[in-house]
């Protein structure tokens, strides 16, 4: 129904303006309505916000598309549009598929929102789109990757001088799998183009829109748990949705710019300007979500930058060239070479972003004072390490640039080691008091019954029902209670400092309960 929609806000001409306004408001309501009616879900007002919030978000993506493949060819009429998209994905049946695929990673979020919000399966069915749409992520980000390091591989690894026709930039022989492979590159274009021509994008477009979509389960309908920490900002979950994804969208823009700038001309003060940059937009991050969130959005961030790379300058000037080959005409060479630097990008930003990704698990990394600057040391030795693999595979000596990554790290360690004082200043609590701060802050998620209107199931099998469960488990609750402070979850429940101090003494005398 949402391509539908889209179908007839953006392929009728015959539609005002204000039909178009009129008909995306029916659309919302009738849905709302439906749901309620039917499925007895409690959807409210900032719900019905949301949904309309999510189909404009689709319009706009779906609108910069059409304008930019316009914008390519010189095109003005929407008939003219599809046939170019048609050129673009190969043909009708592989254009079908991607929307299908598309239109069902969006309506996993609809079905949760309309269907089972407010319902007892809320949590079960969010945990399982949870598990689905991150090993879909998973799964593209390792082509895509995959991909890139192999391309960016051979572009180092060439050989550019020995035995090479003048068509020629290089060539690699290859050994994988039992098999012998021959690669050739071309400077510009070879003089015919074959009728099969591999692409490399979807593994690109299909990780940023799983990602997204994976933001919106975690983050987006469970705001108030993983998004907003009120210790950090009291915000309402529209507002925070709406600062989460108009950053991603202006972050795009002002790295676009950068790299349309004089400053691309100028590879190490680029590079100097990008990370002060992306550290500026951490700073803001942590000032405004939870840390755990704003972690995530680092990444997601530069995801979006490299997924914007793809594809608002990789595939657009690699398929400027070929429809120029494919008229006979000579292709722009510095559409290759632009091609080619954002393609560097992505091989730089990589690592980063894994390495976000993964920290994000880790309080001892998001839970710091210094949490900001620890992301910051983690993003520049992750591109550090993957210069030196790049200086290698070019057959230079870097001997310097790997223990300066290494060390940088191992820093990182000792910066963000626990220093804490003893509170005790007296006998140790009975467990007894420790009984009641878990009983009034913890249980309502960490508990085989949890009552929690988010967690029904105890995270990460987490349960603190019994005196020996929790002596069991004092060196986690001392590291996420008390020394990163990362638990309860954006202070859910409200405990104290004074209740964090009584727990640090309990285990600082050995976690006793009898």
């Amino acid at each position: 129904m949402l391509f539908w929609v889209l179908d007839i806000i953006y392929m009728k001409n015959n539609l005002s303006p204000l039909k178009k306004i009129i008909l995306l408001l029916f659309v919302c309501i009738s849905g709302n309505t439906f749901a309620t009616e039917k499925f007895e879900t409690n959807i409210d007002s900032s719900d019905l916000i949301f949904i309309g919030a999510l189909f404009l978000t689709v319009i706009i993506v779906y609108a910069i598309l059409r304008s930019t493949l316009n914008k390519l060819k010189g095109l003005n009429s929407n008939s003219d549009f599809i046939k170019l998209l048609d050129d673009q994905i190969y043909d009708a049946k592989e254009r079908k598929q991607v929307f299908i695929y598309l239109a069902a990673m969006f309506l996993f979020m609809i079905v949760v929102y309309l269907f089972v919000r407010g319902t007892t399966w809320e949590s079960h069915i969010t945990e399982w789109f949870n598990l689905i749409v991150r090993w879909v992520h998973i799964v593209f980000g390792i082509a895509w990757i995959g991909a890139s390091f192999y391309f960016n591989f051979l572009e180092n690894s060439l050989n550019r001088t020995e035995g090479l026709r003048d068509e020629l930039a290089g060539n690699l022989w290859a050994v994988h799998g039992g098999g012998f492979y021959y690669l050739e590159k071309y400077k510009i274009a070879p003089k015919k183009i074959p009728k099969e021509l591999h692409w490399f994008k979807y593994e690109a477009y299909f990780t940023w829109l799983s990602g997204i979509v994976l933001l919106a389960i975690v983050y987006y309908l469970n705001a108030n748990a993983y998004l907003i920490d009120p210790e950090v900002l009291t915000i309402s979950p529209i507002k925070a949705i709406g600062i989460s994804i108009g950053s991603l969208i202006i972050g795009w823009f002002v790295y676009d710019l950068l790299c349309k700038s004089p400053l691309s001309k100028k590879p190490a003060l680029f590079w100097i300007i990008l990370f002060l940059f992306v550290a500026g937009f951490s700073w803001f991050f942590l000032q405004v979500f939870s840390a755990r969130a704003a972690y995530i959005h680092v990444g997601a961030l530069i995801g979006t930058m490299m997924v914007g790379n793809v594809f608002r300058v990789i595939i657009p000037s690699q398929k400027a060239m070929v429809n120029a080959a494919k008229r006979g005409e000579a292709p722009n060479a510095t559409l290759g070479k632009n091609a080619l630097l954002r393609s560097r990008h992505n091989n730089y930003l990589t690592l980063p972003v894994i390495f976000i990704m993964v920290s994000n698990h880790f309080p001892s990394t998001f839970g710091h004072s210094f949490n900001w600057i620890i992301l910051m040391g983690l993003t520049l030795s992750s591109v550090l390490v993957k210069h030196y693999l790049n200086k290698i595979e070019q057959g230079e000596k870097a001997v310097w640039i790997l223990p300066v990554a290494v060390v940088g790290m191992l820093s990182l360690t000792f910066i963000s080691a626990p220093r804490t004082t003893s509170v005790c200043d007296g006998d140790a609590p009975a467990f007894s008091e420790i009984q009641v701060i878990m009983e009034k802050r913890c249980v309502q998620c960490h508990s085989v019954n949890a009552t929690d209107d988010v967690f029904k199931v105890a995270p990460n099998g987490i349960k603190l029902d019994t005196p020996e469960e929790c002596a069991k488990l004092s060196d986690r609750i001392l590291n996420r209670v008390v020394l990163t402070k990362t638990m309860p979850m954006a202070n859910k429940t409200g405990m104290t400092q004074e209740e964090r101090d009584i727990i640090q003494c309990w285990v600082e005398n050995g976690a006793k309960i009898e």
